[in-house]
Formats: structure tokens, sequence, C-alpha cells
């Protein structure tokens, strides 16, 4: 397979600099130590690759102490550490490098926010840069595909997403047996390590019923009574899920008018593969009546993609009132509002509500289709 030039590669590169640390962060099987492993061959320097699930690489870094880094890295500039949030007090240990040995380059990657960030954030404060690494883009997957095929790949990854190793495969059956043990094997493995936590079922239902709520306003008092759970052990669920990057929240847009709703919710997935293989649904997109949940979530996926590779600064909202008037996608950056609906039929053509546009007249408001999409996403 022809491993593809991923958009973040050069910024993670070009962040490569003297006693500074690196972190890339990003789920299990999106590419993280194939791009590093791009990034090394471009690279003439020695370097030291340490992983981090190796009981020998958490030994060697557990024994804090210049010297025994010094002897370590013997006399090597770059040092790489794949799956850091495995090894105990890694924060620490980086500090300790990049203050005391001159001229060291670190790059690590981490497959959970949680860990990685509660590790290395407060000791690494000022002495790193974070990137989020996800599925593939559209932009990455026009390396491959010609224009005349790239409408069918796009139905195609609305109901399977977007993971790297989907390119290898060629039968339903395979993509839908890859999928289902990403879940299993990969993604919750991560949370369920965390604090301990072992009720996968309560998990899963709960993931269950937020992909079959994309789009719609989420109440973690009505999950919790739905799943005999508290409201509190939900909001702690949500709160983990998306620290291992499978969902994403998105709150309400106000400026305090008393009939916009802020209370609730919307979560998203960040990969339609995983919410369609969790719902059992994997039925390609003329066969579903929930397109217009397919067509959102990914674009909104593509859309943060393009937001954190591009380094935008912004805050994403929807809106909605009581009165039922809403909009999917709210943006502010820049001192202004941009306003976007979602229709995957390139014939509906929704105008913009009144109660948005008396309130906020200065905003900007867009339909994304599939006609458009593209230069939204790429820009």
């Amino acid at each position: 397979m022809k491993y593809l030039d991923r958009i973040i590669k050069p910024l993670v590169r070009d962040s490569l600099i003297p006693n500074k640390v690196v972190v890339l962060l990003g789920p299990r099987r999106v590419g993280k130590t194939v791009l590093i492993n791009q990034i090394l061959e471009e690279i003439t320097e020695p370097y030291l690759f340490l992983n981090g699930e190796d009981i020998s690489s958490q030994e060697l870094l557990s024994r804090r102490s210049v010297e025994g880094f010094l002897q370590l890295l013997d006399g090597k500039r770059l040092l790489v550490i794949d799956e850091a949030q495995k090894i105990p007090d890694i924060g620490n240990s980086l500090k300790l490098m990049i203050d005391e040995i001159e001229g060291l380059q670190i790059l690590i990657t981490g497959s959970s926010a949680f860990d990685v960030e509660n590790y290395t954030g407060e000791p690494l404060t000022g002495r790193k840069s974070t990137y989020n690494l996800y599925g593939l883009s559209e932009g990455e997957y026009d390396q491959i595909y010609p224009i005349q095929i790239r409408k069918d790949k796009l139905r195609e990854r609305l109901v399977y997403g977007n993971y790297p190793e989907l390119l290898q495969l060629n039968t339903k059956n395979q993509k839908n047996r890859y999928l289902n043990d990403l879940i299993t094997s990969y993604l919750l493995k991560d949370i369920l390590a965390f604090e301990n936590i072992r009720n996968s079922d309560k998990i899963i239902a709960l993931l269950r019923l937020i992909a079959f709520q994309v789009g719609g306003l989420v109440s973690t008092t009505e999950l919790g009574q739905q799943l005999s759970m508290s409201g509190n052990t939900i909001t702690k669920y949500l709160d983990l899920l998306s620290k291992v990057f499978i969902i994403h929240r998105v709150g309400g847009f106000s400026r305090n008018l008393r009939k916009e709703i802020t209370k609730n919710s919307r979560w998203y997935f960040l990969d339609n593969g995983i919410r369609n293989i969790l719902i059992a649904n994997v039925n390609p997109i003329e066969l579903r009546n929930d397109i217009g949940q397919l067509w959102e979530n990914y674009v909104i996926s593509e859309r943060i993609k393009f937001q954190k590779y591009s380094g935008m600064i912004v805050n994403n909202y929807f809106w909605r009132t009581y009165d039922q008037q809403e909009i999917d996608w709210v943006e502010e950056r820049e001192g202004k509002l941009y306003a976007f609906e979602f229709k995957w039929s390139i014939n509906r053509k929704p105008k913009e509500p009144t109660g948005w546009k008396n309130n906020y007249p200065d905003s900007e408001f867009k339909i994304i289709n599939p006609d458009n999409y593209k230069e939204w996403i790429k820009e």
C-alpha cells in the first residue's frame, strides 16, 4: 500500500526544535506510527525510538536521572516515544530531559488525551506543542482518487468512515469485521482501563443511544434514566469517550436571548464507520432513512479536521430555540458569526431562520451540500 502524505506532517516536523516536546494525539489505528515513520525517513540525524507499550521501554524511562537518560540516548538528539501514555510519570521524565539535555528534541504519541495530557500537562507547560491526528481527510483521499470516482467513494465513507486501513479491505465483510474489532479491541480498551472502569456493556449502550441521536439534543438526565445510571456518571463517561476521540461535543449558542436553548448538547462521532457499526447498520445510503444524520456527522468531522490542521481559532456551536427554529452549525471566529445548514439533497435550500436573521443580522448563512462541501472542508 502506498502511504498517503498526511496534511499534518509538515506541521509536526517543523515543530521539532531543540528542548521542546511535540505531542501527537489521536485515536488508535489512524496512522500515528506510520506518520512518525514517514517523518523519521526524512530525517538524517540519528534517533532513538521507543514503544511505550513495551515493558522494557517503561523500565528504561522509569529510572529518572539525567545520567541514565544520557546513557540511554547515547549521543542522539531526537527521542521518539510511541504510545507514551503507557509510561508511568512520563511528564516529569520528559521535563527533566528537555531541561537538562541541551539540544534534545522529543516527539511522543498518545491514543488517549486524558492520559497524555494529564501526565504531561503541568510538567510540560510552555515546553510542548500538541497536534491531533484523525482518520483520513478529504484532501488526503484526493491524492489517490481521480475526480471521476470521488462521489462514489464519498458514499462509501458515509457508511464505513475514514480509517486508513479500510483502503486495504475490499469486501463489506472485511470492513465490518475490521470496524467491529476496532471498537472492542482498541477504542474501548483505553477507556475501560481508566479508573478501573469495567462495565463495557454500559459504555456500548451509551454510545448506541448517542449514535441514534446524532444531530439531536442530548440530555444527560434522560440518558441516565434509560441506562439506570446517574447523570454525573453519564457526564463522566461522555467526557472520557470524547478524550479517546470517539465522540465530540457541541454546545448551544446564545447571546442570552430567552428563547435560545443552551442546557443540552449535541454529540457527534469523529468517524461515521464507528457510529454505523454501533447501530448495526452498514447498508448503502440508498437503503437508509438516516442519510441526513450521516451527512451531518460526516461534514462536521471533516470540518473539525480542517479547523485543527489549519490552526483555526474558532468556537463551534449549534443554535436552536424553544419555538423550533434551528441551525446545524455556528462558528464564532474573527469577531463574526457564520451559520451553516447541512443538506444531502442539493435541491433542498432552506431559508435562514427568521429568529437568527433578526437577532444576528451581521452573520453569514450558507448551506453545505455534496456540490459545495469540498470548499468548506478544504478551503
